[in-house]
């Protein structure tokens, strides 16, 4: 059954647009050059700064201060690969099909910049809104046509120029709408760069905080008494991991957790391995149920992960696991990441680096003389980290109202009207 067109639509070969807005070629629009500068320092040539890929890649906004990296090239090259206010930037290739066509915009003149042949540049022929260059293009349409045109073999993907100029592109030619779609997603930025900058400064009160109570430089109200020194040995068990036979399924698929380091040292907790082992499995290798509360120590490549372990399981050889004895395993938690590099400074090996129980036991603490203090230590350091994770929720649904946002105002699915700054979240719910 056909969809029936809302009035003031109109459908299209991509789909029901609204009446007034314009389907084109990117091609139609602007100008897609390729043929940049590369990287090589030559005698004789001009002393340029160069536009590079991951500054593509990582940002939306392009500004020339923030360009730093120097190359040379022929004079000729530098009105040729210009970065000018308004050029969009794309991103041709990637090492994955569904990681290509990345945008950014330059928002000024950089006269003594040129753009690296790792890139593409767009420059309209059409007057768009500077802020609406960026949004445009970073659509789930947009982004799925990138996909589509891009050719490789698996190890890398490529779209050509004379792909991108085939790539279609619906938008409002009215630039007052334009300027409205862009205010409303800028307004999601500003929210989300605000969060990001507090959840920074949340951060380093953190460090500093950790560095003065986790090595007794302040004390918490109502302790006193000198810190003692212990080996770590003397405070926790050390367990190793271990892996069955990989290819006998018999021993895979069960029910029983088993951690690798790579999924270790991205939370505080962890409960869920990627992986999980059989009862027949775990006899058949090394490795040890660890109890709840364990900290999972990785103790092979990556030295000095750490993560508290909230439901039993096991782990591969990659770890050298902490049962706490008489010591408060959040406080030990937090005291493994400030002395990481001790740890790390004792490795050896010359596949990969590696630490032994043997040595991990002989690492010197510094510990408060009650497990009162530890408690009271580790309290003010969780309730600081539930902070932090309050912060960076609350950007991830600013994030995702934003995304939001976009499929609906950059598809016309949402008009605007008498927009104003702080409705964010009601264009969103229409």
């Amino acid at each position: 059954m056909t969809e029936p067109i809302p009035p003031g639509y109109k459908r299209t070969e991509i789909g029901i647009i609204p009446e007034d807005w314009e389907v084109k070629r990117l091609g139609d629009v602007g100008e897609i050059t390729g043929a940049g500068v590369d990287k090589k320092i030559r005698k004789n040539e001009i002393r340029v700064r160069l536009l590079n890929y991951m500054d593509i890649y990582k940002k939306d906004f392009l500004y020339n201060k923030e360009i730093n990296f120097w190359t040379t090239t022929p004079q000729e090259k530098i009105e040729q690969c210009s970065v000018k206010k308004g050029d969009v930037f794309f991103t041709p290739s990637s090492e994955m099909q569904t990681d290509i066509a990345h945008s950014a915009v330059a928002m000024e003149d950089m006269p003594g910049v040129v753009y690296s042949y790792h890139i593409v540049r767009f420059r309209l022929k059409e007057n768009w809104d500077l802020k609406f260059r960026t949004y445009i293009f970073k659509t789930r349409d947009f982004l799925k046509q990138a996909e589509t045109y891009a050719e490789g073999s698996g190890k890398r993907y490529v779209i050509s120029l004379k792909k991108f100029r085939e790539f279609e592109i619906y938008y409002p030619p009215d630039i007052e709408e334009q300027r409205a779609i862009a205010r409303v997603l800028s307004d999601f930025d500003r929210l989300i760069e605000a969060l990001d900058e507090l959840i920074e400064k949340k951060k380093m009160i953190k460090k500093g905080t950790m560095q003065e109570l986790l090595t007794g430089k302040k004390r918490l109200p109502g302790f006193t008494g000198e810190w003692v020194r212990k080996r770590l040995g003397e405070v926790v068990d050390i367990v190793g991991g271990g892996t069955p036979d990989t290819k006998n399924p018999k021993y895979w698929g069960g029910e029983i957790n088993w951690f690798t380091p790579t999924e270790i040292g991205k939370s505080k907790y962890v409960s869920e391995s990627e992986r999980k082992i059989t009862d027949e499995g775990l006899k058949h290798s090394s490795a040890k149920i660890l109890p709840i509360g364990s900290i999972l120590f990785t103790s092979r490549a990556t030295i000095g992960e750490v993560a508290i372990l909230r439901k039993e399981a096991t782990t591969n050889q990659g770890f050298q696991s902490l049962i706490p004895k008489n010591i408060d395993n959040e406080f030990l938690y937090y005291l493994l990441i400030i002395i990481k590099r001790k740890f790390i400074t004792k490795a050896n090996g010359s596949t990969f680096l590696e630490i032994t129980p043997s040595v991990i036991k002989d690492i010197e603490l510094s510990l408060p003389p009650t497990l009162e203090e530890q408690h009271a230590i580790a309290r003010v350091l969780s309730d600081m980290d539930a902070e932090i994770e309050a912060l960076e929720q609350k950007k991830e649904k600013y994030e995702m109202m934003k995304k939001g946002a976009m499929e609906l105002l950059l598809t016309g699915k949402v008009r605007l009207k008498n927009y104003k700054v702080g409705d964010e979240e009601n264009v969103v719910e229409e």
